[in-house]
């Protein structure tokens, strides 16, 4: 897509010149409906997937390490092959939309059940239908987050990216971090409605809904000029070997993204370890949830502007040394106020590493792959993200939780490595 509106005077009549003179045009109003509706979304999704409440309900109820990385596990099991089952699914449609808002309103339902059955209820059966609405929501969240991008990558042109992520972030973390202290301190430790945590969960869906809404009713989206044909699943599955070998940038990228999601092992532990260096009451897990969703939400403008003005491989880099350094900073801690600091780093590295990757997929190879190479990455890091929490689980119940935190150091250091030797910034790429 040109960087630049095309002048109606001089620009060719082409069907490639219709498309970019259409999302100029539309640009104000698209950008506003990507910004709120990902602002009110991510306000929702946060409260769930910030590594506090969902591991420390899972906790609660179960009493087991091995049983909250099973919980998280499976949430990422569901994203490992929905990502590519949806990419193959809309890169041949000509409008996106229809699938947006049908794969939106499958992932939301799991977030109303969640919040339903905690009310309704107890013990086992509860803990179980929670476990399966996790797998649920991570089964739609793998699709809807390649429709989503591939939406965002067809209206908005690259060089606004960074800054619509920056301030929708930067909103919608702001109103997250303020939301996850109020539940933890109200909802939460009050236990509001008989159970706070599905009423925070019942607010997260008002939320995310609100948003899907509003994109919904806003969006003006462009037909696109070049589409692949459409093809079998299977069939298109066969391109897979060719798109990553095809390009040595974007397959030492897949690496590096493959060993830090891998280093996520260590995520739904945070609160549990914190919760053995200071007892955790309902307050001090809102704070632990507002440390890291507000570093989150001050980080996206550092991470958005910094993307745009040299590339996201150098904010990629910056938050796997920042993960490193804040896992450090966990693992000595002894009172709540550093765990609240290496809360906030934490949150900050989760901030950049999500919107670095998911913008870089963008930017390897022709625009008609894009949907494919969303679809890939989207599986790697699902598949990663399943395995890590499980094993992570086991190992904690065994060793503890210093084993855990150490591998994912490790693990770190292997992705910055390989980004920082083998992947080259893939827009100084197209710079003859």
């Amino acid at each position: 897509m040109s960087e630049n509106p095309p002048s109606p005077e001089t620009a060719p009549e082409t069907p490639e010149a219709e498309f970019d003179r259409f999302v100029w045009a539309n640009l104000r109003r698209n950008y506003a409906a990507n910004y709120v509706h990902g602002m009110l979304g991510m306000t929702g999704f946060r409260l769930l997937n910030a590594p506090t409440i969902v591991p420390a309900y899972l906790h609660m109820l179960s009493g087991s390490n091995a049983v909250v990385g099973l919980g998280m596990a499976l949430q990422q099991l569901g994203g490992v092959v929905s990502p590519v089952v949806g990419a193959a699914h809309v890169e041949h449609r000509a409008k996106l939309m229809p699938a947006a808002v049908l794969l939106g309103t499958l992932m939301r339902l799991p977030i109303l059940a969640m919040a339903v059955t905690g009310w309704l209820m107890h013990g086992q059966p509860l803990l179980i239908t929670l476990i399966v609405m996790l797998f649920l929501m991570g089964l739609f969240s793998g699709s809807q987050r390649v429709v989503f991008q591939l939406l965002m990558a067809k209206v908005i042109p690259i060089s606004r990216r960074g800054r619509l992520q920056a301030w929708r972030n930067f909103t919608g973390g702001a109103i997250a971090a303020g939301l996850a202290y109020l539940a933890g301190r109200y909802l939460i430790e009050l236990n509001v409605l008989g159970n706070g945590y599905a009423t925070t969960f019942m607010l997260a869906f008002l939320l995310t809904s609100a948003g899907l809404t509003v994109l919904q009713v806003l969006i003006r989206e462009p037909v696109s000029p070049h589409l692949p044909q459409q093809t079998r699943f299977r069939d298109r599955m066969k391109d897979f070997p060719a798109l990553v070998a095809g390009d040595r940038d974007y397959r030492n990228f897949l690496i590096a993204q493959l060993f830090a999601m891998a280093a996520r092992v260590a995520a739904p532990f945070y609160v549990l370890h914190a919760g053995k260096v200071a007892v955790l009451t309902g307050a001090q897990l809102g704070l632990l949830s507002l440390a890291y969703l507000g570093a989150d939400t001050l980080s996206n403008l550092v991470w958005g502007y910094l993307g745009d003005r040299g590339g996201f491989r150098s904010s990629f880099v910056a938050s796997l040394v920042l993960f490193i350094g804040s896992t450090v900073l966990l693992m000595v801690s002894h009172n709540t106020l550093f765990l609240a600091l290496a809360f906030f780093g934490l949150g900050a590295a989760q901030s950049g590493y999500s919107m670095s990757s998911s913008t870089m997929v963008l930017e390897f190879g022709a625009r008609q792959d894009v949907a494919m190479r969303l679809g890939i990455s989207s599986t790697v890091e699902g598949l990663m993200s399943f395995v890590g929490p499980l094993a992570g689980g086991v190992i904690a119940d065994w060793l503890g939780y210093g084993p855990v935190f150490g591998l994912s150091i490790g693990l770190q250091l292997v992705a910055l490595t390989v980004l920082v030797v083998a992947v080259k910034e893939p827009r100084l790429r197209q710079i003859p």
